[in-house]
């Protein structure tokens, strides 16, 4: 089991960057305020999300304008995707370890 745990992504350890690249994983671009109200977060909090997931490399960022307005939107990178199917795998290995170390019993 210890491999699995360190098969882990330290980079997913938070709720909050797991639901944003979930929400990623399934959209092509995503705007800011659209992840905000998904995930029930504040500007900053989110904003430090984003950063950490973009210091990574997981996440690319498209900044434009829209009329007047400034609008920001973000995509998985394929290391991101790489990198969250590889933590979702050993998310459920650690699941199906523990069915079976239950059906041993």
């Amino acid at each position: 089991m210890k491999h699995i745990i360190k098969s882990l992504n330290k980079a997913f350890d938070n709720r909050v960057r797991l639901g944003i690249m979930s929400i990623l994983m399934v959209n092509d671009w995503v705007d800011f305020n659209t992840i905000k109200e998904q995930l029930g977060l504040s500007d900053g909090n989110l904003a430090s999300h984003i950063k950490a997931l973009e210091k990574n490399e997981y996440i690319k960022i498209n900044k434009e304008f829209v009329g007047k307005k400034p609008r920001t939107t973000y995509a998985a990178t394929g290391v991101g995707k790489l990198a969250f199917e590889q933590h979702l795998r050993a998310l459920e290995a650690l699941l199906n370890q523990n069915d079976k170390e239950k059906d041993s019993k």
